[in-house]
C-alpha cells in the first residue's frame, strides 16, 4: 500500500513545498526546534525508566530469569 512512499523525488518535492510555505530563514529553526523536542522526548523516556520502582524491575527480572550456562 505505501510502497515508494518515500522515494528521492517525493521528498524533494516535500522540500520544495516547506521551502516555499515557510522561507529560507524560517525552516532551520523549525528543524532545531525539531530536534530538540525529540531529544526532550528522548532525555524524558530514559529518566522515567531509571526512576522506575524497584519492586517492578524486581517483578521483571523474576518473571524472566535469566539463563544458566
Amino acid at each position: 500500500m505505501f510502497e515508494g512512499l518515500f522515494q528521492p523525488m517525493h521528498l524533494l518535492i516535500i522540500a520544495g513545498i516547506a521551502l516555499l510555505v515557510f522561507g529560507p530563514k524560517k525552516l532551520p529553526e523549525l528543524g532545531k526546534g525539531l530536534g530538540e523536542s525529540i531529544r526532550g522526548f528522548k532525555s524524558a523516556m530514559a529518566a522515567k525508566e531509571e526512576t522506575k520502582p524497584a519492586a517492578t524491575k524486581q517483578e521483571s527480572q523474576t518473571q524472566n530469569p535469566p539463563a544458566a550456562n
